[in-house]
């Protein structure tokens, strides 16, 4: 699938019915899901979830997965700018330029979900 597809059904996504566990604490949502299927990036969603604390005072969180070439840098941030993690990729064949991911925690699990889901 090339890059326009992915964007075009990635525009699709509103909302979940679904929720897919990765690990006891992190989930993804239909569109997350389909996203790490489609751009082969079940370890970006990894990767989120090891920055995602136990304990969170705000329930929000930003991803941003940018690419430069064939490396990226991951960074989270509170959804106000203020970055709490980020992590240099040194090689990815990741199909877009960018993402941004928002991650809610519900007291128990965090989820990890496009934009347009929120």
């Amino acid at each position: 699938m090339n890059t326009n597809e992915i964007l075009l059904n990635l525009s699709q996504f509103i909302g979940t019915e679904n929720y897919y566990r990765i690990s006891p604490r992190h989930l993804l949502t239909d569109g997350s899901k389909y996203l790490a299927e489609e751009a082969q990036c079940f370890w970006l969603m990894d990767a989120i979830a090891s920055h995602l604390p136990k304990q969170f005072h705000d329930h929000f969180a930003v991803a941003n997965l940018t690419i430069d070439g064939t490396s990226a840098v991951l960074t989270l941030d509170d959804g106000s700018g203020n970055v709490f993690a980020r992590q240099n990729i040194e090689y990815t064949d990741f199909p877009l330029d960018q993402i941004k991911l928002y991650c809610g925690f519900d007291g128990e699990h965090w989820a990890i979900m496009l934009t347009s889901e929120y």
